[in-house]
């Protein structure tokens, strides 16, 4: 932030580097260790919540304070994680020797995994704060103005975290931010509707609100307590806290929170389409920490605001599609009449004008210059053209203030343009204008950071005054937006078109070849535009047209990992019983819009427990998904009826029928939907489901529990060793039996085991299956894996059937260690979690070299 008086600028702040500060806030405390569970760092304060100096434990293994069962949870956690992609969270967990309980945040960087401990709050009569979400979510889908949700958000986050003050800021086009809901208490002096310059959020803050999407600031007068290595860095460097939820905070930013009087402030990023889209920021007045419980809540209330948000700017591009497609066949009708060349291409800038909200247009080709409504003078036009063929600008072009590019304009009150070239030499132009619009912007405090002369040199310093401070913008007008842009991109493919028919009214035949290469490229490019435009972050939209398969498998892996997150933060916060057919209706009004009311739902509507509701709405999600894309509902005629039915026993009954779309056919190969449609059901909830593809229409069954409806040897195999350490030489075992009853885990191991080249791969997840499908094989299995701990039973039955019958096989463990083991089998090699291929291939190498067989 130090720099000299004559190279002073707003930059300096976006090179600070606020993620290697090397502390954190001292509401908690700080202990990482190495994939071997050795301790590598602690933060200094680490003595004021534990028993065991801090010194002490550098170097040491972590199981010296930190009990099997806390391991055991955080390991099982650590098995969705992966480096700079979020955290997770284990509550109430303790320590050796301690009655107290920690809520703990964990994620991973580099080789370190990073635990931080937070004291953990009673929860007795606390408020179901996942069911508010669903529910605060469920209201706001049906509010038709964004100003509406906004204002509902911030409620929300106020009355779910007890903050003085929440705003919802949005970021516009360049870059600054304007409060445009607010919720806060009596007294305070409103900032609704105030404009933050965009250098007071930093480019490097950006992105770790994006990577971080919650952000707590407990005490603007904490400086932070440093957090000390065991062995230093080789690059000097303290820590990476990119993903730390206590890192501490720029000083810098720390002073701009005290010129406002803020006392502590928290933020939750608002994500559309991968990028940070807007805050939902807030103050206190003074010190303050909402308990850990409180903060996921109101992340999870964010990232489900982030999806409707994404749902409703998906159906006004779709709107702004539709209307495209319209105009164009309209071109495509004029281009096959008698019309001349000119004439054609000033009827198809005139049919655009209102879909870009453009208040005139020039037609430019050659020396001549043929317009319509709002435009400048020729000179100022062919000086606009001259500028653009100067730059070799042969895309499109936009700029709402024309004088910042050329500082000769004399064009007004023309103040915004947007150029489509309509030839190979960016010599030929269609310029859509937009006039100047004068506004008033009211900023929070002048948005010029002021600069303060110190001993050292020149200190850009933060705002100390707040007070509203008007400014009047000139000579510009609305802005471009992406949505004006990609229509742009549509036009200026049909475009080619003109412009190709004209070349052949030149010459036809030297033409020819050239013109059937010009329609392929506009084509490939409009092809791939339309594809990365709808290629989205966000799973419930996620298209499968990757360039390659690693993309395919990535895309697929985020998606699998987000939703077992949403299923543990239902069944871990307990929310009350849910109705079926409402669980329906959401998905389908999500995917389906107005079209919604084709999923037709009959029978007894029944209340689902949290342990099923979360397992049947990623089965209802795949069924529509897959509908909407293959099935009756990518049909305008096509439908789906679902019945629900209480049986006697008290199962629940869900039968799934569609009809009126294409033919159907058998899938040729297994993806991850059909994988959790054919498996969750069985795997979390032991209920049924089958699926069949007649040609007229899929039809399912599922079948859940009544239950839930409402009236080794000591050495492990470490995950230290890394996946670029080259893999030992082994024979791959051509049918494997693997026995888990975590489903996520469950389908990573299969595919861990089919990469390695087994044949046959059989997973179970309880005792019962696992006896069943040992005894009843015809072969004996090659290999087995055998997660130690099965819920309320351990699988070590499973492993003397395995012995008595010469299958070799292995131990997987959440714990750290392998704990207390029958005699028989206490010999057997146990691998931790996490793991990965390279392990378990070691592991099996392991046995086949010492003839090892259990």
């Amino acid at each position: 932030m130090w720099n000299r008086l004559d190279n002073v600028d707003l930059t300096n702040c976006d090179r600070e580097p606020i993620h290697l500060l090397g502390k954190v806030q001292s509401f908690g405390f700080l202990l990482a260790v190495t994939p071997d569970w050795i301790i590598s760092h602690v933060s200094e304060n680490l003595d004021e919540f534990l028993p065991w100096p801090r010194t002490d434990l550098l170097g040491r293994p972590a199981t010296v304070i930190i009990p099997a069962t806390t391991i055991h949870a955080i390991r099982n956690r650590l098995q969705f994680l992966q480096p700079f992609k979020g955290a997770e969270t284990v509550y109430g967990v303790t320590f050796s020797g301690l009655e107290r309980n920690f809520d703990v945040s964990i994620h991973v960087i580099e080789r370190n995994i990073v635990l931080e401990f937070e004291p953990a709050t009673a929860t007795d009569g606390a408020i179901n704060d996942a069911a508010n979400v669903r529910l605060a979510i469920e209201r706001m889908r049906g509010l038709s103005r964004l100003e509406d949700m906004y204002a509902h958000a911030t409620r929300f986050v106020k009355a779910v975290t007890g903050f003085d003050r929440v705003m919802f800021y949005r970021f516009e086009a360049d870059d600054s931010g304007k409060v445009v809901a607010e919720s806060k208490n009596a007294g305070m002096t409103p900032y609704l509707n105030l404009r933050y310059p965009a250098s007071d959020i930093p480019r490097q803050a950006r992105a770790l609100y994006v990577e971080n999407p919650i952000r707590i600031i407990a005490d603007v007068n904490d400086e932070g307590v440093p957090v000390q290595p065991h062995q230093p860095a080789e690059n000097g460097l303290p820590m990476d806290l990119s993903g730390s939820r206590l890192r501490s905070v720029s000083p810098i930013h720390l002073e701009y929170l005290r010129n406002m009087g803020v006392g502590a402030s928290m933020s939750i990023s608002v994500i559309v389409d991968g990028a940070l889209w807007g805050l939902i920021a807030c103050h206190h007045n003074s010190a303050f920490v909402p308990d850990m419980r409180q903060r996921n809540s109101a992340l999870l209330f964010g990232q489900m605001l982030s999806l409707v948000l994404q749902a409703r700017i998906n159906a006004e591009e779709k709107a702004v599609e539709e209307r495209l497609g319209e105009l164009t066949s309209e071109i495509s009708g004029i281009l096959s009449s008698n019309q001349n060349a000119p004439g054609l291409l000033q009827a198809s800038a005139e049919a655009f004008c209102s879909i870009l909200n453009a208040n005139g247009f020039a037609v430019v080709q050659g020396e001549s210059i043929a317009g319509s409504g709002l435009t400048p003078d020729n000179g100022s036009i062919r000086s606009l053209c001259s500028y653009l063929a100067s730059r070799s600008v042969d895309g499109i072009f936009s700029s709402n203030k024309i004088s910042d590019v050329l500082q000769d304009w004399n064009g007004s009150p023309v103040a915004g343009v947007l150029a489509i070239p309509i030839s190979r030499e960016a010599r030929d132009h269609l310029l859509f204008f937009r006039p100047e619009v004068v506004q008033t912007v009211e900023w929070a405090g002048n948005p010029e950071k002021p600069v303060t002369p110190e001993p050292n040199g020149v200190r850009l310093s933060p705002r100390k005054s707040f007070e509203a401070w008007k400014e009047t913008l000139r000579d510009q007008s609305e802005p471009w937006s992406p949505a004006d842009l990609k229509a742009a991109s549509k036009l200026r493919v049909v475009l080619l078109e003109v412009v190709l028919r004209i070349a052949d009214e030149a010459n036809r035949e030297r033409k020819e070849a050239n013109e059937s290469k010009e329609l392929l490229i506009a084509e490939l490019n409009h092809r791939v535009r339309n594809i990365l435009g709808l290629v989205r972050g966000l799973i419930s939209q996620s298209e499968t047209g990757a360039a390659t398969t690693e993309e395919f498998v990535g895309k697929l892996d985020r998606r699998v990992q987000a939703l077992a997150r949403a299923h543990d933060q239902i069944t871990r916060h307990n929310w009350s019983a849910a109705s079926v057919s409402q669980l329906i209706a959401t998905e389908a009004e999500s995917f389906l819009l107005d079209g919604k009311d084709r999923v037709e739902i009959s029978g007894r509507d029944v209340l689902l427990k949290p342990q099923a509701y979360a397992g049947l709405a990623l089965v209802i999600h795949e069924m529509i998904t897959n509908s909407v894309k293959y099935g009756a509902m990518s049909e305008k005629l096509g439908k789906v009826e679902i019945g629900l039915n209480v049986r006697e026993t008290g199962n629940l009954a869900i039968s799934w029928r569609e009809t009126g779309g294409p033919p159907v056919e058998e899938p040729k190969r297994r993806g991850f939907g059909s994988t959790i449609i054919e498996r969750a059901i069985p795997f979390e909830l032991k209920g049924t489901s089958e699926i069949s593809y007649d040609p007229e229409g899929v039809r399912a069954s599922f079948e859940i529990p009544g239950t839930y409806v409402f009236a080794g040897k000591a050495g492990f195999i470490s995950p230290s060793k890394r996946k670029d350490t080259a893999p030992v030489a082994f024979a791959s075992p051509k049918s494997v039996l693997i026995v888990e009853d975590n489903l996520i885990i469950a389908m990573d191991a299969e595919a861990i085991f089919t990469a390695l080249g087994s044949e046959k791969v059989t997973v179970v997840a309880s005792v019962d299956a696992a006896i069943s499908e040992v005894a009843t094989r015809s072969e004996p299995y090659d290999f087995a894996m055998l997660d130690i701990n099965l819920g309320v039973e351990t699988s070590f039955p499973v492993a003397l059937e395995l012995r008595d019958r010469g299958v070799p096989f292995i131990f997987a463990s959440g714990y750290g260690e392998a704990g207390s083991m029958p005699e028989e089998v206490s010999n057997v090699v146990v691998i931790s979690k996490p793991y990965d291929k390279d392990i378990v291939a070691e592991a099996i190498t392991n046995l086949q070299q010492e003839g090892s067989r259990a």
